[in-house]
């Protein structure tokens, strides 16, 4: 940063301050309707859509067997209520 430029708004508040004002926000949101839950159907089309682009751009993670076996058996975990 040039020192001649100070940092203002959000730029100079603490990480805390700035989630309190997006929580407020958010519950603002809510409270008014305007707010957006995303189902469980959107985000999964959500999720697919990033994961597209990622592989188009060539930015998506390419897993090794091991990565992938892991992370399989890490999901059942969570399923079956295990935890991480």
């Amino acid at each position: 940063m040039n020192q001649k430029q100070s940092r203002r708004g959000f730029a100079a508040m603490s990480p805390e301050q700035r989630r309190k004002i997006a929580s407020m926000g958010g519950r603002a949101s809510q409270a008014k309707g305007t707010g957006h839950k995303f189902t469980s159907e959107e985000a999964r089309a959500a999720g697919a859509k990033g994961g597209k682009l990622a592989h188009a751009l060539g930015r998506a993670h390419e897993f090794t067997a091991e990565e992938a076996r892991a992370a399989g058996k890490k999901a059942a975990r969570t399923r079956r209520g295990a935890g991480g």
